[in-house]
């Protein structure tokens, strides 16, 4: 918890101060590199002072193999179009596993989304609850009489946006309204804290959805992932309080 909130307002200050270099000197895309990465190494700096025989898999500086069998799971910045063009709208993800560190073999046992831009710390440990501000999180159970709120993201390859679209219009009916944040991180923790009734979205990596698939497992929801026939390598993410899921499930696999 304490690293994920010093990454974050390390990212935070990175992009105050990235605006203005921009401005002057470099590319956006550059800046942005740069803070990933500068975020990253804080983060892997930190983990290994406390914890050195651990293992690590980060979306910016790859996987190293540890001695024992814990890994820690690291999003430096979840959102990062977002943190590009100023949007607030983008976390750091920090989640440990035991076992082999492959989404469906790995077992949850942390992690951490911290939210620079509201300062919120989203936490969970295996079998002691999610947690945000001292107050335990709990995913709706069921969704309102007017339909559920409901997020999703879309992949920035082309050929997969028709796909996205058609999930999205077989999903829509059982909707009262859709989300699209741009931080699969955030959208997990909004799904445990009850802000989202449901979220679903192809194509997430081991990063995105570490930390977050424990916030809402240990919030009470359930979370699928599905390997599809026409694209593998970019499953589909299914989570929701218990109320939604098998509806939601169903709808965004077309089944």
């Amino acid at each position: 918890m304490d690293i994920a909130r010093e990454a974050g307002e390390l990212a935070q200050r990175r992009r105050t101060a990235g605006v203005a270099i921009a401005a002057t000197k470099s590319a956006m895309a550059d800046i942005v590199t740069e803070a990933d990465r500068e975020v990253e190494a804080l983060i892997r700096g930190r983990l290994s002072a406390e914890r050195p025989g651990d293992g690590f898999l980060g979306e910016e500086s790859g996987s190293g193999d540890g001695t024992t069998d814990i890994t820690w799971v690291v999003d430096p910045i979840d959102g990062t179009v977002n943190y590009a063009y100023g949007i607030p709208a983008y976390a750091v993800s920090i989640a440990a596993v035991r076992g082999v560190p492959v989404p469906d073999q790995w077992e949850a046992l942390a992690g951490a989304v911290f939210s620079p831009a509201t300062g919120e710390l989203f936490h969970a440990a295996q079998g002691a609850g999610a947690w945000l501000y001292g107050r335990r999180l709990a995913v709706n159970a069921e969704p309102s009489p007017a339909g559920a709120l409901i997020a999703t993201g879309f992949g920035y390859n082309p050929a997969t946006h028709a796909g996205d679209l058609e999930r999205v219009a077989r999903v829509m009916p059982m909707a009262r309204d859709l989300r699209r944040i741009g931080a699969a991180s955030l959208d997990f923790a909004y799904v445990a804290s009850g802000r989202f009734d449901g979220y679903f979205e192809r194509g997430l990596q081991p990063w995105d959805h570490a930390a977050g698939a424990l916030l809402v497992a240990e919030a009470g929801g359930r979370t699928a992932r599905v390997e599809l026939d026409d694209m593998p390598g970019r499953p589909l993410f299914v989570t929701a309080g218990p109320g939604l899921f098998d509806a939601l499930f169903a709808a965004a696999l077309g089944s």
